[in-house]
This record gives structure tokens, sequence and C-alpha cells, in this order.
């Protein structure tokens, strides 16, 4: 019988992972639950995030609906629409680099249209 460090309880020897352990199963499961739920931050989104995010989802779409429709001038219409609809989530997100890829798309192929 030994002493668990966390709840002062007396318990057979079993119930510790090994000899040399001073907490008890029972205790250090609780711990370690413990410690995982603190680094989880369950939150919601808000509308502007989900607004954002939808537009992105339809930006992505668009970007990937462009290359097969690229010869005629629908293609370079919807590149110009796939690169602005995408500027919402990643502006939202913070993503300085995707905003200027976005940016960079739609501007290089708004210029290849009025040409």
């Amino acid at each position: 019988m030994r002493k668990c460090n966390k709840c002062q309880k007396e318990k057979p020897n079993w119930k510790f992972r090994n000899d040399k352990k001073k907490t008890c199963k029972k205790c250090e499961f609780r711990l370690k639950q413990r410690i995982l739920r603190s680094l989880v931050h369950n939150r919601r989104l808000t509308p502007v995030e989900r607004i954002a995010n939808r537009l992105g989802y339809m930006g992505s779409a668009f970007m990937m609906t462009s290359p097969h429709l690229l010869p005629e001038p629908i293609g370079i219409k919807t590149y110009i629409l796939a690169g602005l609809l995408s500027l919402p989530q990643v502006i939202v997100a913070k993503q300085w680099n995707l905003v200027l890829v976005n940016l960079n798309v739609a501007i290089a192929y708004t210029i290849l249209f009025f040409k």
C-alpha cells in the first residue's frame, strides 16, 4: 500500500503505473485531462468571420474552375472574381502574404482583360 501524493489516499501498488510513480493512475489521468482541456479553446465564429469564410470558399471554387475556362474571357473574369472573393477571408485571418497573392491575381488578370 502506498499513499498518492495528489489525493492523499492509501492505495494498493497496482493502482500506480510503476514503483517509482507517486501519483495513482486515476489522479494522473485527471491531471492529464485537465491540462489537455486547458490547451483547447472552444469558441464560436463572429458573423464577419463566417461571411469571410463563405466568400473565401466561393473564391476558391472560382479559382479551381478558372484554368479550365481560361482561353475565353469568362476564364479571366472568374480569375478576377476569385482573387477578390478570397480577399476577405485572408484579411480576417491576417494572412498578409495571401492577401498580396490574391491582389496580384486580381490585378494581373484585370490588366490582361483590358488589353
